[in-house]
């Protein structure tokens, strides 16, 4: 498929690379943190098993292909594609559509293609797992096509918007991964089950209401990420920086797990006295201040 599609090879890779970032940041103030995904292709347990963790990661790289190729369609790096097809709703007073909005059906169909195929591979991991990772990238891209948004742009003179140009564009993948984020903490364990004539994935738990096409699910409860367990892909927190303050995931209490927290003192430096000189430059200061710093026992 790859060979079939080598123009748009680099949107994907530029995909991988943001969701590697975007996991990564999502997940900074938690236990787990999604440092693993740097090792892709060779995932830990954490991200094999069926997690929800691997739920969230799977779900946030099938939107994040689709995410990259619509944008690059609309930035004219793709032969094969332009800008989004217009809006079928009539414009609303006092704006006009135009603009190039992101392709996203474009990168819905070639983005599914390819974040699928791997699933779709009688191979790759057990019935169960597979059926999972489809139905949360599935999940993934319909958060992504509940995003695409009205985008407008002011014409006229000094900015007076007496003309506006109105497009449908995406927002920022950090945007779908909040979105994703919420999904995750609500996520459903399921098992993988005959229902009639052909397997599907089912509550774990019988008092759980049935999964729906939104939900993100997993197969495996996860550790708690408190200890290093190399058989369950969790690196443990010592050294992990927390907030001191907190009342959330971040806080030292539920970040070090109980065991305490070293403090240290850390110099940095910072931009500061700021002035602004007509025209048109800034000129700053370096100031330097003493910060704490909190790592987890």
């Amino acid at each position: 498929m790859c060979r079939r599609n080598l123009e748009v090879m680099p949107s994907i890779v530029r995909a991988a690379r943001q969701t590697k970032s975007v996991c990564q940041k999502s997940f900074a103030d938690m236990r787990w943190n999604c440092s693993s995904i740097q090792r892709a292709p060779s995932f830990g347990p954490d991200l094999l098993k069926g997690t929800r963790e691997s739920a969230f990661a799977y779900a946030l790289a099938a939107a994040a292909v689709p995410h990259s190729i619509a944008r690059a369609c609309a930035s004219g790096e793709l032969p094969l594609c332009s800008c989004g097809p217009g809006p079928s709703e009539l414009p609303g007073p006092g704006f006009r559509w135009g603009g190039c909005g992101d392709n996203l059906p474009y990168g819905l169909q070639l983005g599914a293609a390819f974040a699928d195929s791997p699933s779709k591979s009688s191979k790759l991991g057990t019935q169960a797992l597979r059926a999972m990772n489809l139905h949360n990238n599935a999940v993934g891209r319909q958060v992504l096509s509940d995003s695409l948004d009205t985008k407008c742009k002011c014409h006229g003179v000094s900015g007076s918007c007496s003309v506006k140009t109105c497009w449908k564009g995406l927002p920022s993948l950090e945007e779908i991964a909040s979105e994703l984020k919420s999904k995750y903490l609500a996520a459903v364990k399921v098992t993988h089950r005959l229902v009639g004539p052909r397997k599907q994935l089912v509550p774990k738990e019988t008092d759980v209401r049935p999964v729906t096409d939104t939900d993100l699910v997993y197969l495996i409860s996860s550790p708690d990420y408190c200890t290093p367990d190399v058989h369950l892909g969790s690196l443990g927190t010592q050294d992990r920086q927390c907030n001191k303050t907190s009342m959330g995931s971040d806080s030292c209490n539920l970040m070090c797990c109980g065991r305490g927290y070293n403090t240290y003192t850390e110099e940095v430096v910072e931009r500061c006295h700021c002035k602004y000189h007509w025209c048109c430059y800034v000129v700053c200061k370096k100031c330097r201040r003493k910060v704490e710093r909190y790592v987890c026992k």
